[in-house]
């Protein structure tokens, strides 16, 4: 059965598609950044590494005490801390032969922020 339904008058539609207030589109470079560090934390053995430095006394662990824990390879761990670096959840510091990485809870605040801010119009 097929229904037919009343076809709107023109002040209806321009009621209906006429934007009240103006809208700003997202830059693109933004979302980009927004995309990539949502992708970073999108995989949960880095969201388990993140949680680990975390815990660590100042939020700083070395790379050798974040292989066990998970039971992954250092090369793994490194790959994804890599990532959590690039995506600036961490920062990295090379001592000696052993990596050291430290949280850094300003980025995770101003994700938040982004993520919030994705609720409210942009004008």
């Amino acid at each position: 059965m097929v229904t037919t339904l009343p076809n709107p008058t023109n002040h209806q539609q321009a009621s209906c598609c006429t934007p009240t207030t103006t809208v700003v589109a997202p830059r693109p470079d933004e979302s980009r950044d927004l995309a990539r560090k949502l992708k970073a934390l999108s995989d949960p053995t880095r969201l388990q590494l993140l949680q680990l430095v975390a815990a660590h006394p100042g939020g700083r662990a070395c790379i050798c005490d974040l292989t066990g824990p998970l039971g992954v390879t250092q090369p793994t761990v490194s790959h994804h801390m890599k990532l959590l670096a690039e995506s600036g959840f961490v920062t990295r510091e090379q001592q000696g032969k052993w990596a050291y990485y430290t949280m850094r809870p300003e980025a995770l605040d101003d994700l938040g922020q982004h993520l919030a801010d994705l609720n409210r119009p942009r004008s």
